[in-house]
């Protein structure tokens, strides 16, 4: 490993201690501290899901054209600020300005797959690209007990207020990375636009219905697990931190795996996720639901693998970023729709997932693409 991925996986599981701190606990302090409803809960995430949405096709466009490096800077520095502001907030509308600001730092995304595609010197790109996932997701299966804790004894906004200490020493971490050179296309020849390339919109497709059939049951299972199973929230912050260690141990597992394989298997871990979350009972099924969660998480290095190899050098950011807002838009869809739901039976949302997650599967296996290799990427 090169120093600077070691500084981008120093900085990234710091950065995750302290997302797992307060993150995971975003609905269930818009329910309790601000008294939101569940199907306004929904809407709130919604738009967090909005702002991430529109932040990545410009930060993947910027990432080619001016480097990685400050848009990395930019984003730990704009985290860190919006952190702050949520955990002095006492307010419903202060709060928004902070959690919706730390959906802008999604731009960081497609830069930061960028810089470690080119980091990562002889390795495959979903070793690396799963090598740094998986250090900010044991960062996350670190911080939710540690941040569940916190909350039980000394309130939720106490957990933001250490988070962002965490985010100091994270961002004194990527200070130490170095900038990277522009990959150019020659002027002469170049590569197809983006919506010129019909392998790279097909499967930019598949991907689209995979996250929402995968994200469908997730963002009100906080409030499912408190709500209708009464788990404290310092029981529920085992469970995030089983997910989180989950999604690390998966991301690394499915590291060395044939990415279209993977993106298949990882899909399969979801449905029992959302089997045990429906039909389980009792905290250690839950934490084995949400360990095996991380086939969530690991399907994104593998999608991202398969896509690497259908553009250009040049379109790496813009094409990162592409996927990027197809997965911040289901993020906007999938919430009101999982709160609405949700209101009129909690328990529902589990087996319409799981039957999606199995079409999902039968398209991936017929229409991913099978030999990813194009032979003018490198022209």
């Amino acid at each position: 490993m090169n120093r600077n991925l070691f500084f981008i996986a120093a900085a990234l599981l710091l950065w995750g201690i302290g997302e797992g701190m307060f993150f995971n606990f975003v609905p269930i302090r818009l329910e309790s501290d601000f008294l939101l409803s569940k199907q306004q809960v929904g809407l709130a995430l919604g738009a967090f899901g909005f702002f991430m949405a529109i932040t990545h096709l410009p930060g993947g466009h910027l990432a080619d054209r001016i480097g990685r490096r400050p848009l990395l800077i930019s984003a730990w520095m704009v985290g860190m600020i919006s952190t702050l502001l949520m955990g002095i907030a006492n307010d419903l509308p202060l709060y928004l300005v902070g959690l919706f600001g730390y959906g802008l730092t999604a731009f960081v995304a497609s830069p930061l797959s960028s810089y470690v595609t080119a980091a990562r010197g002889k390795w495959e790109v979903g070793t690396a690209l799963s090598l740094t996932s998986a250090t900010f997701n044991l960062g996350m299966a670190l911080g939710p007990v540690t941040g569940g804790w916190i909350a039980e004894n000394y309130g939720m906004k106490s957990s933001y207020l250490v988070a962002f200490g965490v985010f100091v020493l994270s961002n004194l971490f990527l200070i130490f990375i170095n900038s990277q050179p522009i990959d150019r296309h020659d002027p002469e020849a170049p590569p197809p636009g983006l919506l010129d390339n019909r392998r790279f919109i097909s499967f930019l497709a598949i991907y689209a219905f995979a996250v929402f059939a995968l994200y469908l049951s997730q963002p009100l299972t906080p409030n499912f697990l408190k709500g209708v199973r009464g788990l404290t929230l310092i029981e529920t912050g085992w469970i995030f931190s089983a997910g989180a260690l989950g999604n690390s141990v998966m991301t690394l597992a499915f590291s060395r795996i044939n990415p279209r394989r993977g993106f298949i298997l990882t899909q399969v871990l979801v449905i029992l996720f959302a089997a045990l979350i429906w039909q389980g009972t009792g905290l250690p099924i839950f934490m084995l639901g949400y360990f095996l969660l991380g086939g969530f998480r690991a399907a994104r290095p593998m999608a991202m693998a398969q896509a690497r190899e259908l553009v250009h050098d040049s379109q790496m950011g813009l094409s990162y970023g592409a996927m990027e807002t197809v997965s911040s838009i289901i993020f906007i869809i999938a919430p009101p729709i999982a709160g609405f739901i949700f209101e009129r039976d909690p328990f529902l949302v589990y087996p319409l997932s799981i039957g999606l997650i199995v079409v999902s599967i039968t398209v991936s296996y017929f229409f991913s693409p099978r030999n990813t290799a194009i032979a003018n990427r490198k022209s």
